[in-house]
């Protein structure tokens, strides 16, 4: 009898040293935050696509644009400003957009600079507050290099670099905290689903008036300064339809339908924009251009932005023709009327595709439309009135942002490089290599081998 007892008592000794290790892991687990595993899964999928949609589908779709002296100049702007910005994000931008501060209203605090406090274990929502930042970092580092294509083949490197770096803090890093981070946009609730003013709007204002300060390019008008490399551009456009919808299907923070709903919004959009800019063309010039098509998806893209939570499916369809109409019309007409040199249309699309797209989004949320609709009591018109001041006061910051950030860049040797540079090709001026072996024809024409 005295054995067995001895023996219960051993087992039961065995079984408690088993269980502890067991019961320690269940605290552990239960103090760090449920993550929802299939949330994450997906957000970091959608950042991973947006980061490609940046690097290198914007860079590609510029550098096909450019002339063969410039491609390398302008897939390094692209390359080297994704990078800085990033790392002003991971430093300050982060804590500046998304942590309480003093002046709440307009902009955050340091609590989170160089992302101090936060951890493994930290959480946003369901999910890992490291993912969420990632996410939103690939959010930042696109939008000061949609500028590039303004400004391109003729501003020096370090007045690039500058240039993003400045506009970055004093433009997109307070305007992301209050649409995003608990300012005052937030609560006038204006419907913009995924950063029509924030991404868009400001980099397409910021084009328009970076063009204009800096001045044409050498020669335009009398040479010939088409895309060099297609298929180049072509490439990078696609990159960028397929990183669009990572982009705002990623913006409820969720995989659930309506995250679906997100992404067949924003395809649709850019197939309606893609459409809609090949038909015009088609009828006003006689044949549809492969340019015109990638172009005018990527405005389709830019209307939808900000519409792709509100509206239905057809509704999307309808905005992404009426941006790339929008859009044409500013590509072929507008610049030409105010003689402004926005190398790659920049404005054209991303800035006037935002606002016709702002404007989009309230008419065809409309529940008779199949759209939303509107909070906080407020008719179509009421919402109207909300969303153009909001775009009123993005447009505002941009114009007074961009010129003190071109003023900043300007103090690094000046903004432009010499004329020479310049025809030499900013390839060679500014980083010393080529991207092909050039041959010079009689005439002075390239070929390319």
């Amino acid at each position: 009898m005295l054995r067995s007892k001895k023996g219960l008592l051993r087992a039961a000794g065995i079984l408690t040293s088993l269980a502890a290790p067991v019961s320690a892991f269940a605290q552990d687990a239960a103090a760090k935050p449920a993550y929802g595993l299939p949330d994450t899964a997906y957000i970091a999928t959608c950042a991973l696509f947006v980061m490609l949609m940046m690097l290198p589908g914007l860079a590609l779709f510029y550098g096909g644009m450019s002339r063969s002296k410039n491609v390398l100049s302008v897939l390094t702007q692209v390359f080297a400003g994704s990078c800085v910005v990033i790392l002003l994000w991971t430093v300050v931008g982060y804590s500046l957009t998304f942590s309480p501060g003093p002046y709440q209203a307009v902009i955050g605090g340091l609590d989170k600079i160089f992302l101090r406090g936060v951890t493994p274990d930290g959480a946003v929502g369901v999910l890992p507050e490291y993912l969420y930042y990632f996410f939103m970092a690939m959010f930042a580092a696109i939008t000061p290099p949609i500028i590039i294509g303004a400004f391109a083949e003729r501003m020096r490197f370090a007045a690039v670099l500058v240039f993003l770096a400045v506009w970055f803090l004093i433009d997109y890093v307070p305007m992301a905290h209050m649409a995003w981070g608990g300012g005052w946009v937030a609560d006038w609730g204006a419907q913009d689903f995924a950063g029509g003013n924030v991404v868009h709007m400001n980099a397409g204002v910021a084009a328009l008036i970076a063009s204009i300060m800096i001045g044409k390019r050498r020669g335009l008008g009398t040479i010939a300064m088409a895309p060099h490399d297609m298929t180049m551009t072509y490439t990078g456009g696609c990159m960028l339809f397929v990183g669009w919808l990572a982009f705002c299907g990623g913006c409820d923070y969720a995989v659930s339908g309506h995250a679906i709903e997100l992404v067949i919004n924003t395809m649709l959009g850019g197939v309606g924009g893609a459409l809609g800019w090949m038909v015009m063309e088609w009828l006003h010039r006689g044949r549809p251009s492969t340019f015109g098509i990638v172009s005018g998806a990527v405005a389709g893209l830019v209307g939808i932005t900000p519409a792709c939570g509100f509206v239905s499916p057809a509704g999307s369809i309808a905005v992404g023709v009426l941006t790339s109409a929008a859009c044409i019309w500013a590509v072929d007409n507008l610049k030409a009327k105010f003689g402004y040199d926005d190398a790659f249309d920049v404005f054209g699309i991303h800035g006037v595709g935002a606002m016709v797209g702002g404007v989009l989004t309230t008419i065809f949320a409309l529940p008779l439309l199949g759209g939303a609709g509107y909070s906080n009591g407020r008719d179509m018109f009421s919402q109207m009135g909300v969303q153009i001041f909001i775009m009123g006061f993005s447009i505002l910051v941009s114009i007074v942002a961009t010129f003190i950030a071109m003023k900043a860049a300007s103090l690094t040797g000046g903004l432009r490089v010499s004329d020479d540079e310049e025809e030499m090709g900013l390839d060679l001026s500014c980083h010393g290599e080529t991207a092909y072996r050039i041959n010079m024809m009689s005439g002075g024409e390239e070929t390319i081998i």
